[in-house]
């Protein structure tokens, strides 16, 4: 296509993107997400809530607001509605993330002539550090469920998947049979922006893993493209449901408020790292694309460390 025809063309997107409303707008970008990012439904219904919170905020401006009017001070006044509305910083961030996204969109599919939002920084947040928990609390939350149960030992060997693999609660209710290697100890996972990788797991979580299985009640009719992890009417399992069997069991053993499948993650990448394993081998386990996700553990394992020394020292 010549240079001619390819202004003709984003010329004519950008007469077409004129007309659209603000929710179309939107639509079209939720829809890129799914079908070409294959975004989780939990991220398209962040995406889609964000935009429309922004979109509120246009049309508080003029209910006939449109999208070649937002500038700079736009933006501005958007973040201070959100500092006035006492919206946690890191809120304010992701808002605003999902803002640029949606704007980098609109600019290369021609319905913008220009991306107001790149100049723009994101607020400095609160950099939290993940929760983790000892040796003693894994052990009582993954020893919590019966096994002479086959929802107890499946619950068992998703306890022992998490912890012995650190892979992410969508990773995990994503995994067929297929992806399992019980010889080798090790399972194929599909992670973000569809990368796979392969993720080690110990003797122990393969053996539950193996027994959930070969059980007479889940082989039953059982083909490598099913789901490892199922609910009681026979269908995939989904983060919700995982999340609230863990929390039964936090319950069960008294264990402290907040533990998730998350801190499982947590506790994984902390225990490799406090056993002297290396930041870069971490990244690669945890499916990390960029180090610097990675490095928070250290400051976990400093402070910690720093924890036991102001305990243990005489002159601490």
């Amino acid at each position: 296509m010549s240079s001619s025809e390819q202004k003709g063309s984003a010329s004519s997107r950008l007469s077409k993107g004129g007309g659209l409303s603000l929710d179309v707008l939107r639509d079209n970008f939720i829809s890129y997400l799914k079908n070409v990012r294959n975004a989780s439904p939990h991220t398209l219904r962040n995406y889609s809530s964000d935009i429309t919170g922004f979109f509120d905020f246009l049309r508080g401006i003029s209910p006939s607001y449109e999208l070649k009017y937002v500038d700079r001070s736009t933006i501005r006044g958007y973040l201070t509605k959100l500092y006035v509305d006492r919206k946690a910083k890191a809120t304010a961030q992701r808002k605003l993330s999902a803002l640029k996204s949606f704007f980098r969109f609109l600019v290369r599919e021609g319905y913008l002539g220009k991306n107001v939002l790149s100049a723009i920084r994101s607020p400095k947040g609160e950099r939290r550090l993940p929760s983790f928990m000892d040796n003693e609390e894994v052990v009582r939350l993954i020893e919590a469920p019966d096994m002479s149960t086959l929802l107890g030992l499946r619950d068992r060997a998703i306890l022992e998947v998490l912890y012995s693999t650190g892979i992410r609660v969508s990773e995990l209710v994503g995994l067929n049979v297929e992806d399992v290697d019980l010889i080798g100890e090790v399972a194929k996972v599909r992670g973000k922006g569809k990368m796979q990788r392969m993720a080690p797991m110990g003797r122990e979580a393969a053996v539950v893993l193996s027994n959930y299985l070969q059980s007479p009640r889940r082989k039953r009719g059982i083909s490598p493209g099913d789901a490892v992890f199922l609910n009681r009417a026979g269908a995939r399992l989904t983060t919700r449901s995982v999340a609230r069997i863990v929390a039964k069991y936090v319950r069960l053993t008294a264990l402290k408020a907040g533990i998730s499948p998350h801190t499982l993650r947590h506790t994984f990448a902390t225990h490799l790292l406090n056993a002297g394993a290396d930041l870069r081998s971490i990244q690669e386990l945890l499916g990390h694309k960029s180090l610097s996700s990675t490095v928070i553990y250290t400051h976990v394992s400093t402070e910690k460390m720093q924890e036991v020394y102001s305990k243990a020292h005489p002159r601490a």
